[in-house]
C-alpha cells in the first residue's frame, strides 16, 4: 500500500485539480459524484448537514458554525476547500484533521473506481469527507461548496439548513457573466422545504433567491432584516462587533435590542458572515438543536482555536505588523479596504500575487496608489506570472519590485518597513499558502 505522501502525489497527479489547473478540472454535472455516493452506499445520508455557498465568506461562515456546534457538545464535521498547507485541512471532526491512514485507506479502496470513472480531485475529496464523517458518527457536518452551487459536487446532500453568504464577481467563465446568472448557480443549493439564509443581498440576487425558494417551498431569511452592525472595534487579533436586533426572530430569540460579540476573526467584513450565522442558529434552535446564547458567544471568540482557520485577516507579527488575508477578488478586496479605514498605521506595504483566471484588472483598480508594492506569484500552473502582474499594475499607476516567491517579498518588506507600518499579503489563497510560518516567531 502507498505511503501517505505517495497517496497524495497519486491523487494530485491522477485527478484534475481546479485550484492548480483551473476550468479544465471542472465536471459540469453531478454524474461522478452520484456514482461515488452509490459506490459508498450513500454515506452522505448517515449524518445531518448544513450546506454553505457564496462568492466570499463561505470558509469563515463554515468555521463559525463548526465552532458553535463544537462548543455545544456536538461531534462536528467540517468540509472546506482549498487547503493551505496540508490536504487534511479539508476534512476535520471537532477541529482535528482526518488521519493520514484514513486518506491512505480511502484512496486504496477507491483506486479501482478512480481508474475507471476518472473523477475530479474535488469529487473524490467530497466522497472522502462523507466516508470520514460517517465513520466518525458525526452529529452534524458543515459542508462548504467548492464552486457555484447547482452543479457543485457537494450538492447531493439534503441539509438541515442552507446558507448563501453573498454574490459577487468571481469565476465568471464558469458561473455566468452577470450577477443574476451567478446568483442562479449559487441558488442551486436551495432544496425543497429546507430553510435558506442569505447573509448579504444585492438587488440582482434577491429576486433570484426569492423565486428559487418559492419554487422549492423553502423558507427564506435575509439576515440583514434581523441584525444590523452598530459599531466595530478592531483589536488587530480580535474584534468587537456591536449589533442591533432589528426584529425578534421568534418567541425564543437569543438576542434583544443591542448586543456585542467578541470574534477572533477581526476583519470588519466578518460582520456580514456573523449576521448570517446568527440568523442560521436561530433557525437551527427552532429545529431542536440545543445551543445556548453563552455557547454562541464563547464559540465565536475562539474560532481559530477550535478549528484552525487561517488567512482571514491573520496577524503574524507586530512591529512591523504583518497580516495575511486570502482576499482575491473584487468583492473581497473592497471589504479589505474597508477594514483598512478602521486602522492606524504609518506606511502600507502590499505583497500580492494573483491567478490568471481572476479579473486581475478589477482588483488592481481598487488598490491604493500610495502603498508600496512587492509583486510575486504562487507556484501553481494557474498563477499569473509576476512580470505580467507588474505590467498590468503599471497600467493603473501601481509600481514596485518583482520577487520569485512570497517569502522573499515578505523579507524585503519587513526590511524596508518601520515598526509602525502595515504589511499586507493578499491576492490569492495559494500565495498565502506558500508563506513560511516558521519565520514568524511572534505569531499572535
Amino acid at each position: 500500500m502507498l505511503s501517505y505522501q505517495d497517496t497524495i502525489d497519486y491523487l494530485y497527479s491522477r485527478l484534475p485539480l481546479f485550484s492548480r489547473i483551473g476550468a479544465a478540472a471542472i465536471k459540469n454535472d453531478l454524474h461522478n459524484t452520484l456514482a461515488i455516493c452509490s459506490f459508498l452506499e450513500h454515506l452522505e445520508k448517515k449524518f445531518k448537514t448544513v450546506h454553505i455557498a457564496g462568492t466570499n465568506g463561505k470558509g469563515s461562515t463554515s468555521h463559525m458554525l463548526a465552532s458553535i456546534f463544537q462548543e455545544a457538545g456536538y461531534t462536528t464535521g467540517l468540509y472546506t476547500s482549498p487547503h493551505l498547507y496540508d490536504f487534511r485541512e479539508r476534512i476535520k471532526v471537532n477541529g482535528e484533521m482526518c488521519s493520514t491512514q484514513f486518506v491512505i485507506d480511502f484512496t486504496h479502496k477507491m483506486k479501482g473506481f478512480i481508474e475507471t470513472a476518472a473523477p475530479s480531485f474535488f469529487e473524490i475529496t467530497v466522497g472522502m469527507a462523507f466516508d470520514y464523517f460517517a465513520q466518525q458518527k458525526v452529529d452534524i457536518a458543515i459542508i462548504e461548496t467548492g464552486l457555484g452551487g447547482r452543479l457543485d459536487s457537494t450538492n447531493v446532500i439534503i441539509p438541515e439548513l442552507s446558507i448563501i453568504t453573498n454574490i459577487g464577481w468571481d469565476h465568471m467563465a464558469l458561473l455566468g457573466n452577470d450577477l443574476t446568472s451567478i446568483a442562479k448557480e449559487k441558488a442551486g443549493i436551495i432544496k425543497k422545504n429546507v430553510p435558506v439564509v442569505i447573509s448579504e443581498t444585492i438587488s440582482e440576487s434577491k429576486i433570484v433567491f426569492e423565486e428559487k425558494a418559492k419554487e422549492c417551498d423553502a423558507p427564506i431569511y435575509f439576515a440583514e432584516a434581523y441584525f444590523n452592525l452598530i459599531q466595530f472595534k478592531n483589536h488587530w487579533n480580535t474584534a468587537t462587533f456591536e449589533f442591533s436586533c432589528l426584529q425578534k426572530f421568534n418567541e425564543t430569540s437569543y438576542f434583544d435590542s443591542s448586543f456585542s460579540i467578541q470574534c477572533d476573526l477581526p476583519g470588519k467584513y466578518q460582520y456580514k458572515n456573523l449576521r448570517g450565522v446568527l440568523t442560521a442558529i436561530q433557525i437551527l434552535k427552532k429545529q431542536g438543536w440545543n445551543i445556548s446564547k453563552d455557547t454562541i458567544l464563547n464559540a465565536l471568540a475562539k474560532i481559530k482555536k477550535n478549528n484552525g482557520l487561517m488567512g482571514r485577516w491573520e496577524c503574524m507579527q507586530e512591529h512591523p505588523r504583518v497580516v495575511l488575508d486570502v482576499a482575491h477578488n473584487e468583492h473581497g478586496i473592497k471589504a479589505l479596504l474597508e477594514q483598512l479605514e478602521s486602522l492606524t498605521y504609518e506606511n502600507l506595504h502590499i505583497i500580492t500575487g494573483m491567478v490568471k483566471d481572476k479579473d486581475v484588472q478589477a482588483v488592481l483598480n481598487l488598490l491604493p496608489v500610495q502603498a508600496k508594492y512587492y509583486f510575486t506569484q504562487s507556484h501553481i500552473p494557474r498563477a499569473l506570472p509576476v512580470l505580467d502582474l507588474v505590467a498590468k499594475a503599471k497600467q493603473v499607476g501601481l509600481s514596485g519590485d518583482a520577487f520569485d516567491n512570497v517569502n522573499d517579498a515578505i523579507a524585503q518588506a519587513i526590511k524596508k518597513a518601520t515598526d509602525n507600518d502595515l504589511i499586507l499579503v493578499i491576492g490569492s489563497i495559494f500565495l498565502v499558502a506558500e508563506v513560511d510560518r516558521s519565520k514568524f516567531t511572534t505569531n499572535l
